[in-house]
């Protein structure tokens, strides 16, 4: 009996510790341009890989619409991506 349940408990505890990991934002600024200047502010979900190391990531995504990027301020959970949507506006999760 114990080696049947085995696997189970194998699958269960891949699926548990998949959703026991919190998901990983930053939030960045970027310029694109100079006549006109344009200014971004934006908030971007990470992978767990990016999040340890994000300004390559944000740098590539956002490259892709000709930005650049400026600074990374932070990065923080979903809670601080939420507290983040107004002032990011258009660029909340748009990379």
């Amino acid at each position: 009996m114990i080696p049947r349940a085995l696997p189970l408990a194998l699958i269960l505890l891949f699926a548990l510790s998949g959703a026991a990991s919190a998901e990983c934002y930053a939030d960045y600024k970027a310029s694109r341009g100079d006549d006109p200047l344009e200014l971004q502010y934006g908030v971007i979900r990470l992978n767990d890989a990016e999040c340890a190391n994000p300004q390559a990531a944000i740098a590539r995504r956002i490259g892709g619409d000709g930005w650049q990027l400026l600074a990374v301020l932070g990065t923080f959970d979903e809670n601080g991506a939420k507290q983040r949507q107004a002032d990011a506006g258009a660029y909340y999760l748009r990379y």
